[in-house]
């Protein structure tokens, strides 16, 4: 059945635009409020958000339709994605629900979901969710005196905190290390540097300042260039880039230079594989990750298990397969000893404890493998199913046919924005920079051609 609503990481969308309107934000707490409003128990749903203008406006649409449908709504501010799941679980809410468009800008926004136990909802559930939405929900609001009250919760900042702590040892310190973190001026403004202040270390932080427009603009994870220039300017040890929501995390080291997820993961591995910590014989990872980090787990004499692209499905394969440690390139990283789904400021802790333990800079530490040639490219569109054109899907099988053995070939609509990702990988640069090229050149002309 086509999905309406929901992409890999729950509804997204521009704000104040289909599907991201007031309206629907409202039909979707007062859905969701239906689907788990079970039992005599007075039912609650937690409510986080990030810093975009575009916030305000959903969260009360969705305390009116989550309290419309019998919830009592605990609005708990701008705080991470991360933060939001553990708090569902923490509260014995039914129900928690992030609003942010994560790494987007400020312009667009989105409605994740958690279950009460912290996870994001499955494909199932969205489905019923969406089936809900386009029905007369009149039938489905709470009796007067059933109506669910609201109210701010205090002290959920100070929760997280010590969560994000209490990852560590209780002995652990970060003291001698500078830190300069870069929040995006996201959700994770106030509680990450409060986090590595009170680890003891001695804390530089940017994008901090969020005015409702800026999150994501020119930083954070997905734009590191301020990063890389404060980590020069104060001479720190680590700089730590998180995204709007603060799920993914990306680190720059003492020189400036990038350190993506998968080498993130494959430091966490080998550190936990070490301590005999790490679970189902490797990692979980997406078809985006490296082939170099493939190579790199083979030779430790571990295996990577690839799901389609988004936090939730590696998630949904660690549970399955009892794994506990996955994520994806892009830097979001789940630890499941820790949390349920991805968190930023909780995989950095990771490597700043690895950091202290060896003594090695985060140059040396994170550099586990030699990436293999890999080459992104998005071709935008707006409207269609362009790679269901004869044309592309034959360019498509002549690449894959070409790099049969030599490399990886990911083709693949975007779920989150109007793209179509071209990715390639392989030992001869020269090769997937053309195989790339053509593929876009076919999409585009091909889109240009239906417009």
């Amino acid at each position: 059945m086509t999905r309406r609503y929901f992409g890999t990481d729950g509804i997204r969308g521009h704000s104040n635009a289909f599907p991201m309107t007031p309206d629907l934000a409202m039909r979707v707490g007062i859905a969701v409020g239906k689907i788990f409003r079970n039992g005599s128990h007075r039912h609650r749903v937690v409510i986080g958000k990030d810093t975009r203008l575009s916030g305000y406006m959903l969260e009360n649409a969705m305390v009116a339709g989550f309290t419309a449908a019998g919830l009592d709504a605990f609005i708990l501010g701008p705080i991470p994605t991360p933060a939001v799941a553990m708090l569902t679980r923490s509260l014995r809410a039914d129900v928690g629900v992030m609003i942010s468009a994560s790494h987007n800008p400020y312009q667009d926004n989105g409605i994740k979901l958690f279950g009460p136990d912290g996870y994001k909802l499955s494909d199932e559930l969205e489905m019923q969710i969406e089936d809900l939405i386009e029905q007369d929900l009149v039938g489905q609001l709470a009796k007067a005196g059933d109506i669910g009250r609201a109210k701010r919760v205090d002290g959920v900042h100070d929760r997280y905190v010590e969560h994000a702590k209490r990852t560590l040892p209780r002995d652990a310190t970060l003291q001698g290390l500078r830190v300069a973190i870069d929040c995006a001026n996201g959700a994770a403004y106030k509680v990450a540097p409060a986090v590595l202040w009170e680890l003891g270390a001695d804390v530089v932080t940017i994008g901090n300042e969020p005015d409702g427009q800026n999150i994501n603009l020119d930083c954070g994870s997905t734009s590191p260039g301020a990063l890389q220039k404060k980590v020069h300017e104060v001479r720190a040890d680590i700089g730590i880039a998180l995204d709007g929501d603060a799920d993914r995390v990306i680190i720059v080291d003492e020189l400036g230079e990038v350190v993506d997820g998968d080498q993130l993961m494959a430091v966490i591995a080998e550190s936990w594989l070490a301590e005999d910590r790490l679970q189902g014989g490797g990692i979980v990872a997406t078809v985006m990750s490296n082939l170099g980090l493939e190579r790199y787990l083979t030779s430790k004499g571990l295996g990577l298990a690839r799901t389609k692209v988004g936090d939730r499905y590696v998630v949904e394969h660690m549970r399955a397969h009892n794994f506990n440690l996955g994520g994806e390139q892009s830097g979001h990283i789940v630890l499941s000893d820790f949390g349920t789904t991805g968190d930023g400021l909780v995989a950095a802790l990771q490597i700043l404890a690895r950091v202290k333990r060896t003594g090695l800079p985060v140059s040396e530490l994170c550099r586990r493998f030699e990436p293999v040639p890999q080459l992104l490219k998005n071709v935008r569109f707006g409207g269609g199913k362009p790679l269901e054109d004869m044309i592309v899907q034959q360019a498509i099988a002549d690449a894959e046919a070409e790099l049969a053995g030599k490399g990886r070939l990911v083709i693949r609509p975007s779920g989150t924005e109007p793209l179509i990702r071209v990715m390639a990988e392989g030992d001869d640069r020269s090769q997937i920079e053309r195989i790339v090229n053509e593929l876009v050149g076919v999409i585009a002309n091909v889109r240009a051609a239906a417009a």
